[in-house]
């Protein structure tokens, strides 16, 4: 093979051991500048290990510059993979070494270097974890209409209670505007309470706990409907595996369709099982 579709095979796929091997390499280096940034912005370390951290950071932004060039060369789409997402991830992942350069070190460059923790997902949507993640979005696609209709209802009582204090207790009370009431409703029903404002009379008391009552179970209602929805998807994964019985079907990925005389999957590199008689 030429020398770019050896490369792009251990840089784009999964079934070699190169490949593999590669993506794990990738997986430390993205953890290890994301624990680098995060240990950087702590003024103690930052000030004691300073040079030791930059000098790190510029050693996992130059890998992550040879990386993208490499990618962009052996691309198979070269014109579309630096607009798309991952191809975008990926300059943000050295984008802000060489903006520091021109612009100086600033706190928001910083906080655009922790972006490459979203680099995890290309090496995420390997084998195993492709069929977990399929799954996932099946059943939240399937929970999107009883979503939008729960979060519907939220709002509209966040917006009325929230009005009903304005009124209840007035902006010498702290709540100054609706919008302030509104705020003071959801931090209320989401049980997180702040206490940075909280009602005084004995109307907006008896408001604010039936609202906090009312947070329990609205806290309850979508975790139980993607879990149903889970559930169900699981079940439609387990029958069409069913159905594909007697067929070459990886038992990694799931992935169904493999030639007669395919040894390993063909997305995976995982093992396929034995034919039906053979």
């Amino acid at each position: 093979m030429a020398w770019r579709e050896r490369i792009g095979r251990v840089i784009f796929e999964t079934d070699t051991p190169a490949a593999r091997a590669f993506d794990v390499a990738l997986l430390w280096a993205i953890v290890a500048s994301v624990v680098a940034v995060v240990l950087e912005s702590v003024p103690s370390i930052r000030v004691a290990y300073g040079p030791a951290l930059r000098a790190a950071e510029w050693a996992f932004t130059l890998a992550f510059t040879v990386e993208y060039v490499l990618r962009l060369v052996t691309a198979g789409r070269a014109r579309r993979y630096p607009f798309s997402f991952f191809g975008i991830i990926d300059l943000l992942a050295i984008l802000p070494a060489y903006l520091a350069l021109l612009l100086g070190t600033t706190p928001y460059l910083a906080v655009l270097r922790a972006l490459r923790l979203l680099r995890v997902f290309r090496v995420l949507k390997l084998a195993r974890y492709l069929g977990e993640a399929r799954v996932l979005a099946q059943a939240l696609a399937a929970s999107r209409a009883k979503i939008t209709v729960f979060l519907t209802f939220v709002l509209t009582v966040v917006l009325v209670v929230g009005a009903f204090m304005y009124v209840i207790e007035g902006p010498e009370r702290g709540f100054e505007s609706i919008p302030t009431g509104v705020y003071w409703a959801i931090v209320t029903l989401t049980t997180v309470g702040y206490g940075d404002i909280s009602p005084q009379t004995t109307l907006g008391r008896s408001l604010a706990a039936a609202l906090m009552i009312l947070g329990y179970g609205v806290i309850a209602v979508p975790t139980g409907i993607v879990t149903t929805e889970l559930a169900r998807a699981g079940d439609r994964r387990e029958a069409a595996r069913r159905e594909a019985a007697g067929r070459r079907v990886c038992g990694d990925c799931g992935l169904v369709g493999h030639g007669e005389d395919a040894r390993f999957c063909r997305r995976c590199g995982a093992s396929l099982p034995e034919r039906d008689g053979g």
